[in-house]
């Protein structure tokens, strides 16, 4: 399975970090509901993986990295 870069990120920040959504996708600097559809298709690719067994890639997607 293939989790892309900003799946990643909003996972790590809403499941790992516990930021709320709205500070999530304002540090992330998308908007909120960006956001939100970004968490719920990681959330989805990490439950078909740790279901079906798969390996998890992260990569992919479309992100900056801040400097």
């Amino acid at each position: 399975m293939e989790l892309k870069v900003e799946e990643f990120e909003a996972l790590s920040r809403a499941d790992y970090m516990g930021q709320s959504q709205a500070e999530a996708a304002r540090e992330m600097r998308i908007s909120q509901q960006t956001f939100s559809r970004v968490l719920k298709s990681g959330r989805k690719c990490l439950a078909e993986a740790l279901i079906r067994g798969l390996i998890i890639k992260i990569q992919g997607g479309s992100y900056k990295v801040a400097k």
